[in-house]
C-alpha cells in the first residue's frame, strides 16, 4: 500500500473516532491528511470507497497489534494463554487501540443505515471470527470445528459489545477484562463438560496486562 494511501486510510480512521461516520467529510478528511481532495478521489473514488477502505485498514491495524502483543515465545507454549491475550489486547488503554476499536464501533452501527458497507464488513467478521476458532481450536483440541466457530462468535460479538461500553465510559476497562476472562473460561468449560477431556487450572490474564 502506497504511503500517502495510508496516511489517508490512518486520517480516516482517526476523524472517524473523533467525529463519526457523519463527520466524515472529505474536505476535512484532506485537510487531516496534509493532500488535496482530488488525491483523495483518485485513490479512493467516493465517499463510500473511503469507508470500506477504511473499515479493511482498521481490522488490518487490529490484527497488527494483537499479534505484536503476543510474545512469539509463547504461542506454541500454552495455546490457552494465547488466546486469551489475543481477545485481551483489544482493551488495552492505548490511543491506536481506542481509536481504532471506536472506529470500528461507528462502522459496524453505520452498516445498518448504509448497506454498501456491508460486505467489507461481514469478510472483515468473518476473518476475525476464523481466527478465534483457530485459537479456540488449539487450546481445546478435543473439540469440533462447528464448535469451535460457534464459540468463536459468541466471543467475538461479546468483545465487541463489552468495547462500546468500555469506549462509552460505562464499565471500567478491568472489569470488561475479567468479564472476557471469564466468557473464555465458561466456553472451556462448557468442551470439559461434553468432551470429558480434563483440563488444568484457570490461569488469569498475565499480571499486569493491560492494564488502564
Amino acid at each position: 500500500m502506497p504511503d500517502r494511501r495510508t496516511g489517508i486510510l490512518k486520517a480516516a480512521t482517526r476523524v472517524i473516532a473523533r467525529r463519526g461516520v457523519r463527520g466524515l467529510r472529505v474536505g476535512e478528511l484532506a485537510a487531516e491528511a496534509g493532500v488535496s481532495t482530488s488525491l483523495i478521489y483518485y485513490h479512493f473514488t467516493d465517499r463510500a470507497g473511503i469507508l470500506r477502505q477504511t473499515l479493511e485498514f482498521i481490522s488490518d491495524r487490529a490484527d497488527r497489534y494483537t499479534a505484536e502483543g503476543q510474545p512469539v515465545s509463547s504461542r506454541a507454549v500454552d495455546p490457552r494463554a494465547d488466546l486469551e491475550q489475543v481477545l485481551l489486547l483489544e482493551f488495552q488503554d492505548t490511543a491506536e487501540v481506542r481509536e481504532n476499536s471506536t472506529a470500528w464501533g461507528e462502522l459496524r452501527a453505520t452498516a445498518v443505515f448504509e448497506p454498501e458497507l456491508r460486505q467489507e464488513l461481514a469478510r472483515a467478521t468473518h476473518t476475525w471470527v476464523h481466527d478465534v476458532a483457530e485459537l479456540l481450536a488449539r487450546a481445546d483440541p478435543t473439540g469440533t470445528a462447528p464448535a469451535h466457530a460457534a464459540a468463536a462468535e459468541r466471543l467475538t460479538a461479546l468483545v465487541e459489545g463489552l468495547s462500546v461500553r468500555w469506549l462509552s465510559g460505562s464499565l471500567p476497562g478491568e472489569h470488561a477484562r475479567h468479564l472476557l476472562r471469564g466468557a473464555i473460561e465458561a466456553e472451556l468449560e462448557h468442551c470439559r463438560s461434553t468432551t470429558g477431556t480434563t483440563y488444568g487450572a484457570h490461569r488469569p490474564g498475565r499480571a499486569g496486562f493491560g492494564q488502564n
